[in-house]
């Protein structure tokens, strides 16, 4: 029937035994890979230790992957597309079809809905922040719009069983905007350093520097994963590089990514002198990416727990970035930098290239990811 939710199941198929393991219902209201579906399927890959996760996404690229990785799956009318009343309709329907122990929210949108959706249920609504700012206009553009969405947000919170922030930045900007009145439990996104490097050896270019290894008879090639727009700070990264050139003329440097600020970008870098040694490939593979890098560079105004940056670290690659959000959690202090600053940007991206002077990855597992959020349904049921 047109509308209706169609169940793609990989995992065991479902049973009314008493014994069956409580259902977690992870809400998520985009259909695109990013930040969240790399938590998404990280969390599939492993599993919730005693829980069986189904996950409700719109059809599209999360979908298919999760299918491929054999994982739970439902689409339908869920997210800003479908509009709210039908998000409403669908997870409401897929509760009462499920009967999940808790609904996991993930991102604004799909927060708001399961807020709603759960009220006379029985499911216990958990929230999991990825992408709060500390500055307001980084994502609302207004004071207004700021104050409107806090009202919301600190709304919503009152309905939830549980409150997770992915780094202790998130928690802070969470507790100065909205003032939850639940403990805030702080999971960061899990890293595991052989499967980064599994996943670097299989798609680096033939010929690349192995991850952790510095670049021979070449300068430092500089590789930036972004949106290309202006919270990135890519106009700064591009006046670092022209200092560091002075000193290494045989740097490169990599923008991936697309967005709105493309073609700014690429007239600045040609206003610069720097269309023969700076590229912009659009969207690439990052590991594939990383595996012909040899330092990552992030110059965000803010960041939560970037995946770009605990995957650099894990594959062994030198990285700078701003001392902004959760980016102080992931790496030392040599590796943290203000992006107006060139000269010390272009020094940092030096230093970098020094296999010696790149970060060690000490970090939580996908697994030690997946054992505290069952801890936080534990505590919430």
């Amino acid at each position: 029937m047109a509308g209706d939710s169609t169940v793609h199941d990989g995992a065991a198929s479902r049973s009314a035994a008493p014994l069956a393991p409580p259902i977690a219902l992870w809400a998520v209201p985009v259909p695109e890979l990013g930040g969240v579906a790399r938590h998404v399927l990280d969390t599939a890959a492993v599993g919730l230790p005693g829980w069986r996760l189904v996950v409700l996404c719109p059809e599209g690229a999360l979908a298919e992957k999760l299918r491929e990785a054999g994982a739970a799956v439902i689409t339908g009318p869920f997210g800003p597309a479908a509009g709210f009343a039908a998000s409403v309709r669908t997870l409401r329907r897929n509760i009462r079809a499920l009967r999940p122990a808790v609904v996991h929210a993930h991102l604004a949108y799909a927060d708001v809905i399961s807020a709603v959706a759960t009220i006379g249920t029985g499911a216990k609504y958990v929230t999991t922040e990825h992408g709060i700012a500390g500055e307001d206009a980084v994502y609302h553009g207004s004071a207004w719009k700021s104050r409107l969405m806090a009202a919301v947000h600190s709304l919503r919170l009152r309905r939830a069983s549980g409150v997770i922030a992915v780094s202790e930045a998130t928690k802070r900007a969470m507790l100065a905007k909205w003032r939850p009145r639940q403990a805030v439990v702080v999971i960061p996104n899990g890293v595991d350093v052989e499967e980064v490097r599994a996943r670097l050896r299989e798609t680096a270019p033939a010929g690349a520097a192995a991850a952790g290894s510095a670049s021979v008879g070449h300068g430092p090639r500089v590789l930036s994963l972004s949106r290309l727009s202006g919270e990135k700070r890519i106009p700064e990264l591009l006046a670092a590089f022209a200092e560091l050139r002075r000193a290494h003329p045989d740097a490169t440097l990599t923008v991936a990514g697309e967005g709105p600020d493309r073609a700014d970008l690429e007239a600045r870098a040609r206003e610069l002198g720097l269309e023969s040694v700076v590229s912009f490939p659009g969207f690439v593979d990052a590991g594939a990416a990383m595996g012909a890098a040899d330092v990552v560079v992030q110059l965000s105004v803010w960041e939560n727990c970037s995946y770009t940056l605990l995957d650099a670290v894990a594959a062994g690659l030198g990285v700078v970035a701003t001392p902004v959000g959760g980016n102080p959690e992931i790496l030392p202090e040599r590796c943290l930098v203000a992006a107006e600053h060139s000269a010390a940007v272009a020094a940092a991206i030096a230093l970098q290239a020094d296999a010696d002077k790149r970060p060690e990855s000490v970090w939580v597992t996908r697994a030690e990811m997946a054992w505290r959020t069952v801890g936080v349904y534990e505590e919430a049921m």
